[in-house]
């Protein structure tokens, strides 16, 4: 009977920390104060120019960072807020600075690909995003939500079953939700492919090159075009 309560106990304490049905512990947030410059840097942009209203907004990490709205979708109104290395929870911590204070009619949402390389499960990387929904929605009504699928890279390839679970989980709780939108970016980057395609990519396997961002552009543009046209 000792061994067994012995046995026991580590389990529970398992299930009470990450949750009833969940054996592995969370990933403790980093923290978001590293970000501060990003986004007082943000800030003191909006202070010396007009900001548009009714705008689409690009959030998240450095693969919005690095990508050209402005040059990609020339035709569009868009405000870029994206902050390498963040995960979804610096998103949350910031959404007011760098998503709602802009009131925008749609949010272009890629982040996740962090959370996942640094230990995060799907479960918690998806409700680290629901909490975002939840917030920005709980502020403007009205504003559409589009989750850009976590993308299958060369540096990350080993993790790409975590993130197509992260990208299911997205997925189907946007299914049905007037608001929440969901593209995906792995079958377009990798087609028939079994693993990724090293010219998508720069020198890191990470971050997407030219033609990576041409399959992005292409495929984000047309749901885009679905939410706001």
């Amino acid at each position: 009977m000792i061994h067994t309560i012995r046995v026991l106990l580590p389990v529970m304490a398992m299930l009470s920390f990450g949750g009833v049905g969940v054996l592995t512990a969370q990933v403790e947030d980093p923290d978001p104060l590293r970000f501060a410059e990003a986004i007082e840097a943000f800030a003191a942009f909006d202070s010396h120019n007009t900001v548009p209203r009714n705008a689409i907004v690009f959030v998240g990490s450095s693969s919005i960072r690095f990508w050209p709205t402005a040059e990609r979708f020339p035709g569009l109104t868009v405000i870029n807020r994206g902050f390498g290395g963040s995960h979804i929870s610096d998103v949350n911590h910031y959404a007011k600075e760098t998503v709602i204070k802009y009131a925008p009619k749609l949010v272009v949402h890629y982040a996740g690909d962090n959370d996942v390389a640094a230990g995060k499960s799907p479960e918690q990387v998806f409700e680290d995003y629901r909490e975002f929904t939840e917030q920005v929605l709980a502020e403007l009504p009205r504003t559409h939500i589009l989750f850009v699928g976590l993308k299958p890279s060369v540096l990350r390839w080993d993790s790409w079953p975590q993130m197509m679970e992260v990208n299911r989980l997205v997925r189907e709780y946007s299914e049905g939700k007037l608001n929440l939108h969901y593209v995906d970016t792995g079958e377009p980057m990798l087609g028939s492919s079994s693993e990724p395609d090293p010219a998508q990519f720069v020198a890191d396997g990470l971050h997407l090159s030219e033609l990576g961002y041409d399959i992005w552009t292409e495929v984000v543009g047309r749901a885009i075009a679905d939410i706001v046209e």
